[in-house]
């Protein structure tokens, strides 16, 4: 989002503007979310929104499936390499659906955290922009392939499509490659991959989203059932010197707008908060008060130690320390939520440049050579609306590096 927002910022202002995303389509987490803040609305209304600026903007030119490869140069004049893989669908498609239906082979849906699967033909989602389908090389086998083929009717269908290497010339780059959520099954004492049951506050997002797997009914996955008494966990690898040193700034109100979303999909559920400390700054203290407010919305101050499966059921046995008693408690769930932490996506793949970051992966902003401006959680966990506030900023310093060529 904080990409898109310095983009069209840039390109309204005069700028010519090139995005590259890596994914195949464009929106970033936030699409993947129910509600985001502080309005708690969808995020289709303020994706929709920037989608329809681009398609009106003659400014942009966008490239979905790609990736920077290489840059040399300074400020004024860079030259960036760009590597494109292939879609193997090109611009006749119409989202008809018909290569789906006839595709063979199925793939773990990652937009859903792999709380489903999709063909290898697919569209990432109801609203993705582009609305353009895509065939996944690594699970189409066969004639898998084929098969779609002979399907469309528009002859959108390129199996001999070949990545391409694109090469640009830019006065300024704005890094935007967003965030990953931590890798839950390092976490081992907290049950994920190895407990039924136990998955991550994205999950959670996508169960509760209206185009998620479940079409917005929040179920348990052992049995597709809906929990009436889910833990929420906090913290789960961040604040940790084991796992993340630093905390994840949104993982609190994450868990905390969550227990809304099972209240009101079932008046019979209740909402369980283990918490070290509740960090919800600014306005979002009014919203905690409003949650901590509810009956049905226990919170809870101690760490969680342990996450066990109940021996012979679908139930989960939470273990916890319970600082108003003193002591560790036990307690059993239907489901839980692991408030897994945010890590920048420069960790595991940093952007090919000499730059600097800190131990957790972080952009240091004050090291950055001219021409070059990171925004969002390239410099540390933020929320929507301040990494939009953040990208707003870097499109202007950029416009300014470009004036002063």
């Amino acid at each position: 989002m904080s990409g898109l927002t310095a983009a069209l910022e840039a390109a309204e202002s005069g700028a010519q503007v090139i995005i590259t995303e890596k994914a195949p389509y464009l929106g970033g987490r936030v699409a993947q979310l129910h509600r985001y803040f502080p309005k708690l609305c969808p995020p289709t209304c303020g994706l929709e929104i920037n989608f329809r600026r681009i398609r009106e903007n003659p400014n942009i030119f966008f490239y979905t499936m790609a990736e920077v490869t290489q840059v040399s140069g300074s400020v004024g004049n860079f030259e960036v390499t760009v590597n494109i893989k292939p879609r193997y669908v090109n611009d006749r498609c119409v989202g008809c659906n018909d290569c789906t239906e006839a595709c063979t082979a199925w793939r773990v849906n990652d937009f859903n955290y792999g709380l489903d699967k999709t063909k290898a033909a697919y569209l990432p989602f109801d609203l993705a922009f582009p609305q353009k389908y895509v065939i996944d090389d690594a699970a189409c086998t066969g004639d898998c392939g084929q098969k779609c083929l002979e399907a469309c009717k528009y002859e959108a269908i390129d199996l001999g499509m070949k990545p391409q290497t694109l090469n640009f010339n830019v006065g300024a780059i704005i890094l935007s490659a967003g965030w990953e959520l931590y890798d839950a099954t390092r976490m081992d004492n907290l049950g994920f991959g190895t407990v039924a049951n136990v998955i991550t506050n994205m999950q959670m997002e996508r169960l509760a989203a209206s185009n998620g797997p479940t079409g917005g009914q929040i179920l348990r996955p052992s049995d597709h059932q809906p929990p009436k008494k889910v833990c929420f966990v906090q913290c789960a690898g961040s604040r940790d010197e084991n796992h993340l040193s630093y905390c994840s700034y949104i993982c609190c109100m994450a868990s905390l707008k969550q227990a809304t979303y099972l209240l009101e999909k079932d008046p019979e559920a209740e909402a369980h908060i283990y918490y070290i400390d509740l960090r919800t700054p600014g306005r979002y203290e009014q919203f905690l008060w409003k949650v901590r407010d509810e009956e049905r919305v226990k919170l809870i101050r101690g760490k969680v130690a342990k996450v066990t499966q109940e021996p012979g059921a679908d139930k989960v046995v939470v273990v916890a320390e319970d600082t108003a008693i003193g002591d560790k408690a036990s307690a059993t769930f239907d489901m839980v939520v692991l408030a897994a932490g945010m890590v920048p996506s420069t960790k595991a793949a940093p952007f090919p440049l000499p730059l600097s970051y800190t131990p957790d992966g972080f952009i240091i902003p004050e090291l950055l050579p001219k021409g070059v401006y990171a925004v969002g959680t390239m410099k540390g966990p933020l929320d929507v609306m301040k990494s939009n506030e953040d990208a707003t900023g870097a499109a202007l310093m950029s416009l300014i590096s470009l004036s002063r060529r």
